[in-house]
């Protein structure tokens, strides 16, 4: 579903095998391999032109490692963060497991499913204490331009909030470059991943960018709750920022832009709701009121009966989940084109 079906790059298997090779199989440090977290800066300041020094970044076991780690620093018990609704899940989760909140803000087409100043006005309370956004968003694909970042960053800063920004599906946009939050604000903190653009789901591996002196504790938290990153795909990640590595993650990126291209207007075709063209990831957030009944029903529906999986816009909060559903295009075109003949043959039977 969330999952790209290409297998990881060989040159970054090839770095993996020569790891596990060469008897690279212990610790590191919590922090991560110093030259991964120098190519990651390095991948900063080609791609975002911004200088990061190696020492903010610290290597996590997933994006999910770096959420844990930003979320057990900034939200103590009973505070909360705004996150869009809807959103990914794992994020309300998260501060569920650390005994803090999150504040769901509702957002539509109208916000683009993302926060704003506004929004942030009307729902802070003596609670908060920061907003977490995701740029490109899951589930719907939509990012925040380089103004959009900074409004948002100062109207938190004029709360003495601070901003928490999931870049995992950068590298996967359309048409259009996503910007860094640290290209607005150098004290944000960034979560990112290994799994998405690069391909490596499977090895665990993402990173977490935060301002310098909020390192000291991250570490600390780090060697507690996971001591260090796999070393094993820590190594083989250096294998990411070679030209001839980046080179292969274009191309699948160029994929998966020809999949948008033709599961868009398809399914608008049948009758979907998509009120937003996503920019990045590889989701498709859509309306199913035309077709009547309930989003988990439905899914339900063509699972059962058609062999198709999406999913049911509760998995992603409570505003409007009902009659919204998420596509995922991370099958092939041959596949996806067979999907949509049985979305169109099981639309003919639904609610019969």
């Amino acid at each position: 579903m969330g999952e790209p079906d290409f297998t990881t790059a060989q040159p970054i298997i090839k770095a993996g095998k020569a790891a596990l090779a060469d008897g690279k199989t212990r610790y590191t440090a919590a922090r991560g391999l110093p030259q991964l977290r120098e190519a990651i800066s390095g991948f900063y300041a080609r791609r975002y032109g911004v200088d990061i020094d190696p020492q903010r970044i610290l290597v996590t076991p997933g994006g999910s490692g770096a959420l844990l780690l930003a979320s057990s620093l900034l939200v103590d018990p009973g505070k909360h963060w705004l996150l869009a609704d809807p959103g990914y899940p794992c994020n309300r989760h998260f501060l569920r497991l650390i005994e803090g909140e999150a504040q769901l803000v509702p957002v539509g087409p109208q916000e683009r499913y993302q926060l704003n100043p506004e929004l942030v006005a009307a729902h802070w309370n003596q609670n908060s204490v920061g907003a977490l956004v995701a740029s490109p968003a899951n589930p719907t694909g939509t990012l925040l331009n380089r103004d959009e970042l900074a409004a948002l960053s100062q109207a938190l800063k004029a709360r003495n909030g601070h901003l928490v920004v999931d870049e995992i599906y950068h590298g996967l946009t359309y048409g259009v470059e996503a910007s860094s939050v640290l290209e607005v604000d150098n004290e944000a903190f960034v979560l990112n991943s290994f799994s998405k653009y690069f391909g490596m789901t499977g090895w665990r591996l993402g990173w977490l960018v935060a301002p310098q002196d909020a390192v000291a504790d991250l570490e600390k938290l780090a060697q507690n709750l996971y001591i260090s990153a796999p070393s094993m795909a820590q190594h083989a990640a250096l294998a990411c920022f070679e030209p001839q590595t980046l080179e292969i993650f274009e191309q699948r990126r160029a994929e998966f832009g020809r999949r948008r291209d033709f599961l868009l207007p398809a399914l608008r075709e049948l009758g979907f709701g998509i009120a937003v063209e996503p920019e990045g990831a590889f989701y498709l957030y859509a309306d199913i009121s035309a077709f009547g009944g309930d989003a988990f029903a439905f899914c339900r529906h063509f699972l059962e009966n058609e062999h198709v999986a999406f999913t049911p816009g509760l998995d992603f909060g409570r505003h409007q989940a009902g009659h919204h559903v998420r596509f995922a295009y991370t099958q092939s075109l041959p596949r996806l084109q067979q999907a949509v003949e049985r979305i169109a043959r099981g639309l003919r039977s639904w609610g019969a």
